[in-house]
């Protein structure tokens, strides 16, 4: 194998330290980066979903034992972290596909407000019902 010319590597590493940042860049930007950052983690959480749904073949005793270790307080707060990654991928997602069939194309920022104002209201909502009973 071929070592990789130390320019080239150096303009890879260029290319991905731009990606990460947001100095300089458009609405866009950060809502493609939000589509694709909680797009990356709703598929690692249904990974982890899968891994965990493995300890009901442990019997009931497991599957009790990690009910009890889901309520516990550090667990809801992940599971409000969840709920905050589904609403900005649903939300932002429905805005780009509304966007694209050619509805409300130069309100588009204001639209992308509008639905992150709205993942922030229903993130308080589910935060509220998740900790207050």
């Amino acid at each position: 194998m071929t070592p990789i010319p130390i320019q080239q590597a150096t303009r890879r590493r260029k290319a991905l330290r731009a990606w990460f940042d947001p100095r300089g860049r458009g609405l866009g930007f950060i809502a493609f980066a939000l589509q694709r950052i909680t797009g990356l983690g709703l598929v690692l959480y249904l990974l982890l979903h899968m891994a965990v749904l493995t300890t009901l073949l442990q019997g009931e005793s497991a599957w009790d034992q990690f009910v009890a270790f889901a309520k516990s307080p550090i667990m809801l707060l992940f599971d409000l972290l969840l709920i905050a990654g589904i609403l900005i991928h649903g939300l932002n997602g429905l805005r780009v596909s509304i966007v694209g069939l050619g509805f409300g194309v130069k309100q588009h920022k204001t639209f992308f407000w509008i639905m992150m104002l709205l993942s922030a209201l229903l993130f308080v909502y589910a935060g509220w019902l998740l900790f207050a009973h």
